[in-house]
């Protein structure tokens, strides 16, 4: 399994006017959990995309446990259990700075060439960093 943690600041923009996190923004948060976790492992998406290669979300999956407020510290956490052919499966979750579950869920991405849009299987370059990264 390769896992990654990112910290994030709730901020004002994302709340309410009770200091609630809108339920939108933890998409956002997954989003940073795995760019964060795919630059840390030496491929972050930018390179990617410069190979040719786009990871479009095809599903997201989150289930709401507890509200992230204002003034929290979260924690991010992703995690890719297995390697990819077709698909990639992101498992993520969100924690405020007490370890308490605020959310989990998944997020499942396809591989599709820039110039063609045609659905392509895993990059080589992006399967050697993950078994890297699950070693």
């Amino acid at each position: 399994m390769m896992r990654s943690e990112l910290e994030l600041d709730v901020r004002y923009y994302e709340t309410d006017q009770m200091g609630v996190v809108h339920h939108s923004n933890y998409i956002r948060y997954f989003e940073c959990g795995r760019s964060d976790m795919m630059a840390k492992a030496g491929l972050p998406i930018e390179k990617i995309e410069e190979a040719g290669v786009m990871m479009p979300i095809i599903s997201v999956e989150c289930r709401y446990r507890r509200p992230a407020m204002m003034g929290d510290r979260i924690r991010v956490v992703s995690a890719i259990e297995k390697l990819p052919a077709a698909k990639l499966v992101v498992v993520q979750e969100v924690y405020n700075q007490n370890g308490d579950l605020l959310c989990e869920g998944s997020v499942t991405l396809g591989f599709i060439d820039a110039v063609s849009r045609r659905p392509i299987r895993c990059p080589k370059s992006l399967i050697e960093v993950l078994e890297k990264g699950m070693a």
